[in-house]
């Protein structure tokens, strides 16, 4: 019998074209970057270049999700989104129309991610989290700015460096350590996917950036319930389903709670190795059955590689197996800008992020070690930031 068919979508659709894959399913991938191993991992796939930075639009995202329909061997059981719909309810709202959502609908991520209500809900549920507000503070040393909706890091800078307020909060910094927490989110219910422990890549003009993760780390027995609490409590009242991940600082032995992100997340590719199948429970939470995770005894990281070395242009080269969203030959990559993935696998987290760190090096060297490979400094390319360069403000 043939397997099946889900819909995807998202900015960078290769990790949940992996996953499908992972937990036997057919994915059909509508993404903004078109990198090869997508294009190899999925069944079928569009890229809509466009949505880099102006984020995506319903007619064509519609038109591409239609016709991949129609190349499934069978119809497709639902849609699964990922990044870049983070601001745009409006829009899932309208995919709902068209298509059975697999995961959160356009009102739970709108609550989820507008900082107002979310915020307000945490001082409800007594869950610590750093000082938020909408207003720009008059002091504003030790503050952050953030964009509504924004994902990955890069979209954070210092609140005296922020040069706008719309469609931007302002949030105390914490200098803990960073841990997230992925759920799979069931009607009252959550099943506990992992913890891992992230890292920032902060060089140039985006000191935030996500950099990587590994995992499953162990933490405290008090602080993982606190979390886990958390997590559960917000689920709840939000009436999140699927995979969701909760990003946390710990800050002298307390969780502070600084986002949820109700849709799969980076660290999927740290905490779903082969057997494991974390979107098939992503799929039957959404469906309203019951999920039960076995722990994950492997321990994985990933991380980004920038183009902090300068500009690129990237040539037809053999990829090592350890890397991932791999640009095709003739990309053009800026400086700073995100060029692929690169995992590994450890006897602990700190193992697999050490051998993370010397193969980013490894593939650092392969891309830059010929002079022609770089390019002038006005490079232009249709790879951003790991969150979309344009931005409507979604909450007001």
């Amino acid at each position: 019998m043939t397997a099946e068919a889900v819909l995807v979508a998202a900015l960078s659709g290769r990790a949940l074209a992996s996953a499908a894959r992972r937990a036997g399913f057919l994915a059909y991938v509508v993404d903004a970057f078109g990198d090869t191993d997508t294009h190899e991992i999925a069944a079928g796939s569009r890229c809509l270049g466009g949505a880099v930075n102006a984020g995506f639009r319903a007619k064509p995202l519609i038109a591409a999700l239609t016709e991949l329909s129609a190349e499934a061997p069978r119809p497709p059981i639902g849609l699964v989104l990922g990044s870049g719909f983070e601001d745009t309810p409006r829009l899932v709202a309208t995919l709902a129309k068209r298509f059975r959502l697999l995961g959160n609908g356009a009102r739970a991520i709108e609550r989820a991610k507008n900082p107002q209500e979310f915020f307000t809900l945490l001082d409800r549920l007594d869950i610590p989290h750093p000082k938020t507000r909408l207003g720009r503070p008059d002091d504003g040393e030790g503050w952050l700015s953030k964009r509504i909706g924004g994902s990955g890091g890069a979209h954070v800078v210092e609140c005296r460096k922020a040069r706008a307020t719309r469609g931007r909060y302002f949030q105390r910094e914490l200098k803990g350590e960073p841990v997230s927490l992925l759920v799979v989110a069931q009607a009252d219910n959550i099943a506990i996917a992992g913890f891992t422990r992230q890292w920032t890549s902060g060089t140039g003009p985006r000191p935030y950036r996500y950099g990587g993760a590994a995992g499953p780390i162990s933490l405290e027995a008090a602080i993982e319930t606190r979390m886990i609490d958390a997590a559960a409590a917000v689920c709840r009242e939000l009436g999140l389903v699927g995979l969701v991940s909760f990003d946390f600082i710990l800050d002298r032995g307390c969780p502070f709670l600084l986002e949820g992100n109700p849709r799969p997340g980076a660290t999927l590719d740290v905490l779903d190795p082969p057997g494991r199948g974390l979107l098939r429970a992503h799929v039957e939470a959404s469906r309203g059955g019951a999920v039960a995770l076995d722990p994950s005894g492997e321990h994985h990281a990933a991380a980004i590689l920038y183009a902090d070395a300068g500009p690129l242009r990237v040539e037809s080269i053999a990829w090592p197996v350890w890397t991932a969203d791999r640009p095709g030959a003739g990309t053009r990559i800026p400086r700073h800008r995100p060029i692929a993935t690169v995992f590994a696998s450890g006897s602990t987290p700190d193992d697999a992020r050490s051998i993370c760190s010397r193969r980013l090096d490894e593939l650092a060297q392969m891309l830059y070690g010929r002079a022609q490979h770089r390019e002038p400094n006005h490079a232009e390319t249709n790879r951003p930031f790991p969150e979309r360069v344009g931005g409507r403000r979604p909450y007001r």
